[in-house]
């Protein structure tokens, strides 16, 4: 066991720094990911509670069922993705360009942005797309493969048009369209034909933050999918570090520029017919001080109908385990903490310990997660964190039914390679501000 230290949780948001292209093919792209809440002079407390909120919307969406088929082929079918994520990248659309940020989602597929005339949109921190102004905006055909990758479309005169809905009654519905996307300030690249829905009817409480979405998701809508990079890896920098945490893609997203080759563990992404934007992994079983849980097999495993399963995600702070298995950690920290349990519902979390003062250090119980062929050991300020006002230490993992998530605060100080064509998903503890 180890001592803890405190930090904050994660929202963040992306600067991008283009690679050149060297030729028509792109090679590689450099993200750049900052705190999306370091100009809001909060403290940790709140801090706390705004990533607990946005943790508990998403965890939400993610497990609500897709409505059933409709009837009609007047109606439509909403089907769930993520959304309200937890970073942002600044990227630019049309000719000329203009400059938005948009929310970044593992868990959907579909890049999209606010667009002129809109019928029905939210406030958002910049201007809106008008792609009348645009020279190389297009409408895509019904019979254009992409459009056909939808989930959900109807076939105008002239053009796709889609609904993407996202659980929780937020969603965006528009024209699906391809158009030039330009990356990066300096050096700055642009990609044509890329397909994007242009929204002009669009809700939702947790979109206000960006101008739109960036899918990463598997699909073939997703920018990973369309650049045809096969992977994209990513190393979040401890919360307490002014550095920013790198994004990368293509050929720059190799792990073992920073790490021996030995030092990697992989594990295999598993595919959700039902849900297959999202990346699960197949979580065995979870140690506590060096004891095995023996959590069931069936705990973590996909069901038939879809639910079930424990994905990682970036848009979620905290972590979700299926209630069974929380429970069994639940029992065996409150077995070996050796401090009173505290009320941790006005942070938004289940297990909280009061701590002797708010400036001790505190031994945590090791905690480990046994993946397929990986075992991921978690350092203590991946899972505990303090609040500095009362003195509470609070588990940020909480119960779920449905779905468990491996939430990003988990991830810090980890570059993880999600690796599409060979279905994989690869780590390696790694000091994110080096990179």
């Amino acid at each position: 066991m180890r001592a803890i230290q405190v930090f904050l949780p994660l929202v963040v948001a992306m600067i991008l720094m283009a690679v050149p292209r060297a030729s028509s093919a792109l090679s590689g792209l450099r993200v750049e990911l900052t705190h999306v809440d370091s100009n809001g002079n909060f403290s940790k407390f709140l801090l706390l509670q705004r990533a607990a909120l946005r943790s508990s919307r998403r965890m939400a969406r993610l497990t609500t069922r897709a409505m059933k088929a409709a009837a009609s082929a007047n109606e439509v079918q909403a089907p769930v993705h993520a959304g309200d994520g937890e970073f942002l990248m600044d990227l630019a659309i049309g000719t000329p360009s203009l400059a938005f940020p948009a929310i970044i989602d593992t868990g959907s597929d579909l890049i999209w942005t606010q667009c002129k005339p809109c019928d029905e949109c939210f406030s958002q921190p910049t201007p809106v797309f008008d792609p009348s102004t645009s020279s190389t905006y297009t409408n895509l055909p019904c019979s254009s493969n992409l459009c056909q990758a939808l989930p959900t479309f109807t076939c105008g005169a002239s053009s796709c048009e889609y609904l993407y809905s996202y659980g929780d009654s937020s969603s965006t519905q528009g024209v699906l369209a391809s158009e030039t996307f330009t990356f990066g300030t300096e050096n700055s690249t642009a990609v044509s034909d890329v397909a994007f829905g242009c929204g002009d009817t669009n809700q939702g409480s947790g979109f206000s933050q960006g101008s739109g979405l960036v899918g990463l998701g598997r699909g073939p809508l997703s920018l990973i999918s369309q650049l045809d990079l096969g992977k994209f890896s990513y190393c979040l920098t401890s919360l307490d570090d002014s550095k920013k945490s790198p994004l990368l893609f293509g050929s720059l997203a190799d792990l073992t520029a920073s790490a021996a080759a030995s030092e990697i563990q992989s594990t295999p992404l598993v595919q959700n017919p039902k849900h297959p934007a999202l990346y699960y992994l197949s979580l065995k079983d979870i140690s506590v001080g060096g004891n095995r849980l023996q959590i069931p097999s069936s705990t973590f495993a996909v069901q038939e109908d879809g639910s079930g399963g424990l994905i990682i995600d970036s848009g979620t702070s905290i972590t979700y385990l299926e209630v069974g298995a929380y429970r069994r950690l639940k029992k065996e920290f409150l077995s070996q903490m050796q401090l009173p349990v505290a009320d941790g519902s006005e942070i938004g979390l289940d297990l909280c310990f009061l701590a002797p003062s708010a400036s001790s250090s505190v031994e945590v119980p090791k905690l480990v997660f046994h993946f397929d062929g990986a075992d991921l050991h978690l350092p203590a300020e991946n899972y505990m964190i303090m609040d500095s006002s009362d003195g509470s230490l609070c588990l940020t993992i909480m119960p779920s039914s449905g779905l468990s998530i491996l939430g990003n605060f988990q991830q810090q100080n980890l570059q993880i390679l999600y690796d599409l064509k060979s279905k994989m998903l690869s780590f390696v503890p790694t000091q994110c501000d080096q990179l």
